[in-house]
């Protein structure tokens, strides 16, 4: 005896609809069992749509309905149409264990053929896309009422860490400032020193034609200390330091060590989040300095090949172009951008479900979504400081 599939959910015939099948002696026997009405049939009805009998295997198909409690239309339907399918693979169809309502039931949906498989009409392009825009909405506002709770679990622990200075892990936030600060300057001092070059030149050429190239210090000078040296970092870091929280936190999920540290009586929110948080939030702001100079000295190195303007001079006009709060904006911004980043980092690490697939995702998330919000609270800052006239 050659079995083809097995399909049960009980040897009771008060169960949901299930099936056996089996192939003895060149016949294919179906076995319906359970309750065959209409809401338990839906697995069945996939499965029974895949059935078939290969060439050779069978020349005769029964199918016994005697273990089956409750019979109705739907019920009648599918087994006429899985009957139907198995003559057309040219397999002689016998039934047994029928009973007269069951008969009846088969004999009035054979009457009536087997149903036209339903064409629904294409949905009107706008409702498609009326239709993803409110999936959408429903998504981020999941998202945001979830980054609002874990925001608050967050200030709770570091409160707590106020409250009791001992519980503070020293050496992995000194860790964190290393990895996420130290560890950056290169990337950063080089990427903002050529972005400060190829602005002062663009800004040179374009401002020649009005003979206004002297003021190419002001617009390196302004556009470098209150938004792009700030903004530039903190991309950089979101990309970098926001990400590698997410891979940390997500890998020691996936392999349950935060779990061992709950059982332990750690709180991962104490060994984990709170250290990052705390040191992205102390680093970006000098990440931020540095990167503010490097790109006022790629700056000052192209005016002075461009414009013939000696170091003395450019320094000089930095200074008239720039006040306390042009430099200071910058500076305000920082601690902020880098609580975004890091709390957005380390939610998505500890959102991953326990594959190495969920840390991809949700890597790639992390990062999106850190870039996507430090732009918005970029643009937040700048209509503030707008408005209160700084």
């Amino acid at each position: 005896m050659a079995g083809l599939s097995s399909r049960g959910a009980g040897d009771r015939a008060d169960e949901p609809a299930s099936y056996r099948v089996e192939i003895e002696n060149r016949v294919l026997r179906l076995e319906a069992e359970g309750n065959w009405s209409i809401v338990h049939l839906n697995k069945v009805d996939g499965d029974l749509r895949r059935l078939a009998a290969g060439p050779g295997e069978a020349d005769r198909a029964v199918i016994g309905l005697s273990g089956v409690s409750r019979f109705d239309t739907a019920a009648a339907v599918v087994v006429s149409r899985t009957a139907g399918r198995l003559e057309e693979q040219g397999l002689r169809v016998e039934f047994e264990g029928v009973s007269e309502a069951q008969h009846l039931l088969l004999g009035k949906v054979d009457a009536c053929g087997n149903p036209e498989p339903m064409h629904l009409p294409p949905v009107p392009l706008h409702i498609e896309i009326l239709g993803k825009i409110g999936e959408a909405a429903i998504a981020m506002t999941a998202e945001a009422r979830a980054m609002l709770g874990f925001i608050g679990t967050v200030v709770v622990a570091i409160s707590r860490t106020f409250a009791n200075p001992r519980r503070f892990r020293l050496v992995p936030f000194v860790h964190h400032m290393e990895k996420s600060g130290f560890d950056a300057l290169p990337l950063v001092c080089l990427l903002t020193f050529l972005i400060g070059a190829v602005v002062a030149q663009q800004g040179a050429t374009q401002l020649r034609q009005f003979g206004a190239e002297v003021f190419t210090v002001n617009l390196i000078a302004i556009i470098f200390l209150r938004e792009v040296g700030l903004l530039l970092t903190a991309i950089i870091v979101a990309g970098r330091s926001g990400s590698a929280f997410t891979a940390e936190i997500g890998s020691m999920k996936m392999r349950e060590e935060i779990d061992a540290m709950r059982t332990l009586g750690l709180d991962p929110m104490d060994m984990l989040v709170v250290p990052r948080v705390v040191a992205l939030t102390v680093t970006l702001p000098l990440l931020t300095f540095v990167a503010d100079i490097m790109g006022l000295v790629g700056g000052g190195l192209v005016v002075f090949f461009m414009l013939d303007m000696s170091p003395g001079i450019y320094i000089t006009r930095v200074q008239e172009a720039v006040g306390f709060w042009t430099f200071g904006v910058g500076l305000v911004k920082a601690p902020f951008m880098a609580a975004v980043i890091a709390l957005v980092g380390c939610r998505a690490g500890l959102s991953v479900t326990g594959s190495a697939e969920s840390v991809g995702a949700m890597t790639t998330s992390s990062v999106v979504r850190s870039i996507f919000l430090v732009i918005i609270l970029d643009a937040l800052f700048a209509m503030f400081f707008t408005a209160v006239d700084i």
